[in-house]
C-alpha cells in the first residue's frame, strides 16, 4: 500500500479490519473506498470516504453501463477529490442525501435513485458532476474497447478507407 496513491493494494485482513459494508455494495474504511466484489480501492485525499462512495454510485446512475467496471467510474470521479471541489461536492452530496430521505446509497433500486436525480438535475452540483463525467468516463481508452470504438481516425487516413461503408445494420 503506497500513501498518496489513488489505488491501494492491501491484504484481505487489512481490508477487513479497516472496512464497513454499506448497502452491500461498497466498502468504506479509514480514508478509502472499495468494492467487495472488485479489485480496486480509492484513497480519499480531501473528501469523506462515504462521499466518494456516493459519487461512484451517482456516476453509475448518471451514465449506467453494466459492461463497464467500477474502476472506470472511480477514474472518472478522481478529479473531484481535490481541495478546490470539497465544499461544492460535500454540499451537493448532503443535498442529494436529504432528497433521498437520508442516504442516497441506501436506496436499493435504480428507479428510486433516478427519481432523486430528477429532483437535482438542474442544480449546479449535478451539472458539474455530469459534465465532468462525460470526459472523465468516455476518454479512457480501455472504455473505448468495451464499446468497440477504435479511436480517432484522422491519423490513420480517415474513415473513408477504414469502415465508412461497412454498416451492416441497415
Amino acid at each position: 500500500m503506497k500513501k498518496g496513491n489513488a489505488y491501494l493494494l492491501m491484504s484481505r485482513r487489512e481490508l477487513l479490519t479497516r472496512s464497513l459494508v454499506i448497502g452491500g455494495s461498497l466498502v468504506i474504511g479509514a480514508g478509502f473506498v472499495s468494492a467487495p466484489d472488485a479489485a480496486w480501492a480509492m484513497e480519499a485525499q480531501h473528501l469523506k470516504p462515504k462521499t466518494l462512495a456516493t459519487l461512484i454510485q451517482l456516476a453509475r446512475d448518471i451514465y449506467p453501463h453494466d459492461q463497464i467496471g467500477d474502476e472506470f467510474y472511480v477514474n472518472a470521479i478522481k478529479g473531484y477529490d481535490s481541495k478546490d471541489h470539497v465544499e461544492a461536492i460535500e454540499a451537493g452530496i448532503e443535498d442529494l442525501n436529504k432528497k433521498a430521505g437520508g442516504d442516497y446509497l441506501g436506496l436499493g433500486w435504480e428507479d428510486q435513485r433516478v427519481a432523486v436525480l430528477r429532483q437535482v438535475e438542474d442544480t449546479a452540483f449535478f451539472q458539474m458532476i455530469r459534465g465532468g463525467l462525460v470526459t472523465g468516463l468516455y476518454n479512457q481508452k480501455p472504455v473505448w474497447a468495451i464499446f468497440g470504438y477504435e479511436g480517432e481516425s484522422f491519423s490513420k487516413g480517415g474513415y473513408i478507407n477504414r469502415g465508412f461503408n461497412d454498416i451492416n445494420w441497415l
